[in-house]
């Protein structure tokens, strides 16, 4: 076979259709045989996979074959959000059914209905490609959208033990410096040597600190990459991959946002690039919009924008480092490399 059709076709050895359809009939998810069954490629390490049966279309997603992390925990905690959010104003994939028995697919999944969207970093169509004035409603519809996530009611919804609210600010430095040691076990990572200003970014982070916030859900990697939007209209049509979800300070979400979101001239870090660009709202729109829709004080958002850049940056470099060691793509790893010196670089200049 070829190598090409290989990989594409690597997920099938991840989710057999026939035991999914067991388990779907057992539990009365529809009928009918399972079709147009094709993978959904992105960033996420996830596996994705979109099918139909009769007039229903779901996406299903589990975790990949060596996951990093706990994938079975990480399943169980999107699911858990996604249903917690039903009935709210928060764009999202309607969650339909959770399995976290590993006999089925031989990991934990959940179901979730399709959504009609497009992601804007796979480029943007028509008319949204066409018009700047729908581009400048696409940033409105996309901050609106992380408002009304922050304006969840988490206690309410169920989610009062899904985090640890109490010194969430306080840990976040530590917790990612010590994810950045964690790579020196990996053979041939060039360490700290290459990575611009990190100890003066982390102590500047220390020292500047917002002393309180207003606990809420965040997402937990909120960016153009993990929203996907109407191929008709300016709407948000979900936010997506919520495998970092958890109780916290949602303004987290906007830094990460404003990380990643171009200059007005269209450069930006490159992680998340969208063209065109000429139309999107000015970080400071975004700021304000957010703002008169939420009562979080919004006074600090330079440290969340440089705490986004210092998280962004070390998760990414854990790909370069597992790369050196041979367990990732070589060539990803440097282009992930690359994007997290930009990304120091640019919380250098915010500070």
């Amino acid at each position: 076979m070829d190598a090409t059709l290989a990989a594409e076709d690597a997920w099938r050895s991840l989710v057999d259709l026939g035991r999914l359809s067991a388990w779907m009939d057992a539990r009365g998810l529809g009928s009918g045989p399972i079709a147009e069954a094709i993978p959904l490629v992105g960033g996420t390490q996830n596996v994705l996979v979109r099918f139909r049966r009769r007039d229903q279309a779901y996406v299903l997603r589990r975790p990949p074959a060596k996951p990093i992390m706990d994938g079975g925990q990480i399943m169980s905690r999107e699911a858990r959000v996604l249903g917690a959010l039903a009935g709210s104003r928060v764009p999202h994939p309607r969650l339909i059914a959770f399995c976290d028995d590993p006999q089925v697919l031989g990991a934990a999944f959940y179901l979730m209905a399709a959504v009609d969207g497009f992601s804007p970093v796979n480029g943007l169509p028509s008319p949204h490609a066409d018009d700047p004035a729908i581009r400048h409603a696409m940033g409105i519809s996309l901050i609106d959208g992380l408002a009304a996530l922050g304006a969840v009611d988490y206690a309410a919804a169920g989610l009062g033990d899904f985090g640890r609210p109490e010194g969430f600010l306080e840990r976040q430095t530590g917790r990612w410096l010590k994810q950045l040691e964690s790579y020196e076990k990996f053979e041939g990572w060039r360490g700290r040597a290459e990575l611009p200003g990190i100890d003066r970014i982390a102590a500047w982070l220390e020292d500047n600190r917002p002393k309180s916030f207003l606990p809420g859900i965040l997402h937990g990697d909120f960016h153009m990459a993990n929203v996907l939007f109407s191929p008709t209209t300016p709407e948000l049509a979900a936010i997506v991959d919520w495998e970092l979800t958890t109780v916290g300070d949602p303004l987290m979400d906007l830094g990460c946002l404003l990380a990643t979101w171009a200059d007005p001239d269209g450069s930006h870090p490159g992680c998340v690039p969208v063209a065109p660009w000429a139309g999107f709202p000015t970080e400071a729109e975004l700021v304000a919009r957010y703002a008169a829709q939420s009562p979080r004080d919004v006074s600090a958002v330079n440290w969340y924008v440089v705490q986004a850049c210092f998280k962004l940056g070390i998760i990414q470099e854990g790909t370069h480092a597992r790369a050196g060691a041979g367990q990732a793509d070589p060539a990803v790893g440097d282009r992930l490399h690359t994007f997290t010196i930009k990304l120091l670089e640019r919380a250098l200049g915010r500070i």
